[in-house]
């Protein structure tokens, strides 16, 4: 039987949030044919080098998101929010909602409830909200309603507290095109507060050998979520 195509859609804060944390993830679907589209709420700009200012680097980030998700063969949105701006509000969530219901992805990732930053959180609780909005019909909107599963909480080193794997994806076909497709944003490789290239590439080394697979990424999933229902053992 022919496998059906699925599409990914990943939302994070900023350009570079998803990449690295779902990326590798993104990159193994797109290896088996699946389409993909990654939606930054913000370009993450306030974190610019000191040869940019905040609007040249808002526009270098925008570009370095299309890069990479074109490399996926696959589809780049930038909203225009400002970093650190990001309205924890519905305005937000219906603009999300409405690509959800545009796009019809399959499946949700976004990040985990928990975070050092302003943005992280907010994005989480956005998302949350739009699968909800997307999904139920009495919310009348241009596009008719639609369900995407997850969603699935990507692994972040600034998103860690009460962080638990639950979900390992092995990433094992799609691992060198996301190393190759994370050269592409700037701070990945260059930046002098944090090491994210190493440290995303050692964590799936990690989670690939909790997961018996050569590379692999986790992710949490709503506690509540977390029930089997069966008829007997």
């Amino acid at each position: 039987m022919e496998r059906k195509q699925l599409h990914i859609m990943a939302i994070g804060a900023h350009v570079g949030d998803m990449e690295l944390t779902a990326g590798g993830v993104l990159a193994q679907h797109s290896v088996m044919g699946d389409k993909i589209t990654i939606v930054n709420m913000t370009p993450g700009e306030k974190g610019n080098p000191p040869h940019l200012t905040v609007e040249q680097y808002a526009e270098q980030k925008i570009r370095e998101a299309r890069e990479f998700a074109e490399m996926l063969g696959g589809k780049s949105i930038v909203l225009d929010y400002k970093d650190g701006e990001l309205p924890d509000t519905d305005e937000p969530r219906f603009k999300v909602a409405d690509l959800i219901r545009e796009h019809k992805p399959d499946i949700l990732i976004t990040h985990w409830k928990n975070s050092m930053h302003k943005d992280h959180a907010a994005t989480s609780r956005i998302v949350m909200d739009a699968q909800f909005y997307a999904g139920i019909a009495g919310f009348e909107r241009k596009n008719p309603r639609h369900f995407a599963a997850g969603p699935y909480f990507a692994e972040n080193w600034e998103d860690s507290h009460e962080f638990k794997p639950y979900t390992f994806i092995d990433i094992s076909k799609g691992y060198h095109l996301w190393m190759e497709a994370l050269k592409k944003i700037w701070f990945v490789t260059n930046s002098t507060s944090f090491k994210y290239y190493e440290y995303y590439d050692a964590l799936s080394k990690v989670r690939g050998c909790e997961a018996r697979k050569e590379r692999a990424q986790a992710f949490a999933v709503d506690p509540l979520a977390i029930k089997q229902i069966k008829e007997s053992f």
